[in-house]
């Protein structure tokens, strides 16, 4: 979720949505080189790659939010609202995660369901 709220990030993104803009407002029918370009080509990683190193990232979330509150719980000095923004963080990475998954698995039952 750091990532995703990344200065960088954020600036690729809107990059990427003032190309789409620009190729909307010329009527350009090809907006895979757009991706392309902004994604990268094959050279990037695979798609098991990319799966595994998000939910990593969505499970150390999880776990520091947790580690957080436990240090509260014991009275270690951690302040109440770090607690629960890194509660919310890993709640809202968890959910989103969940969604992405559910999407997925409704795609790929729509192939297998597709007439051949």
């Amino acid at each position: 979720m750091e990532r995703i709220n990344s200065q960088a990030n954020i600036q690729s993104m809107l990059q990427t949505l003032r190309a789409y803009q620009a190729q909307a407002s010329q009527g350009a029918p090809n907006m895979d080189s757009a991706l392309e370009k902004t994604i990268g080509a094959p050279n990037g990683p695979s798609f098991t790659e990319a799966v595994r190193s998000t939910l990593n990232s969505v499970n150390e979330m999880q776990v520091k939010a947790t580690n957080m509150a436990n240090a509260y719980e014991r009275g270690e000095g951690v302040p109440l609202t770090d607690v629960v923004l890194s509660m919310q963080k890993s709640s809202m990475a968890f959910e989103a995660t969940l969604q992405i998954r559910n999407k997925v698995l409704k795609a790929y039952e729509d192939i297998l369901n597709m007439p051949v």
